[in-house]
């Protein structure tokens, strides 16, 4: 294919398409390339896969589907974050158990 050709085509692609970042879905390849794999990109490189035929525009359905699965995985990441931090809650002691003073006495060696 001439470089202008798909070029240009990629040019048409991404004025077709309407929102940024788009969500595309990896359409099965000869190279190995898996199909049904959401993935969230910018709407140039989403023509550009559009155009090779390695991905399909999603539809509104399957955009909102991966924003929804997106939004669950960064809450399960932010609470297992939380986990890992320890909490200390500190509470003064009453006023009336004073806080007691350090002994004067130096400490003497332990004997063996």
């Amino acid at each position: 294919m001439d470089l202008r050709v798909f070029f240009q085509k990629v040019k048409e692609a991404e004025q077709t398409i309407a929102v940024d970042p788009a969500v595309v879905i990896s359409l099965e390849t000869s190279d190995g390339g898996r199909a049904g794999t959401r993935t969230e990109v910018s709407r140039a490189l989403a023509a550009k896969l559009i155009v090779e035929g390695r991905a399909r525009l999603a539809s509104d359905e399957e955009t909102a589907g991966h924003k929804a699965s997106e939004e669950a995985i960064r809450q399960r990441a932010e609470e297992q974050a939380l986990r890992g931090k320890v909490m200390i809650n500190l509470v003064p002691q009453s006023p009336a158990a004073p806080i007691p003073a350090p002994s004067k006495e130096p400490k003497r060696p332990a004997k063996e």
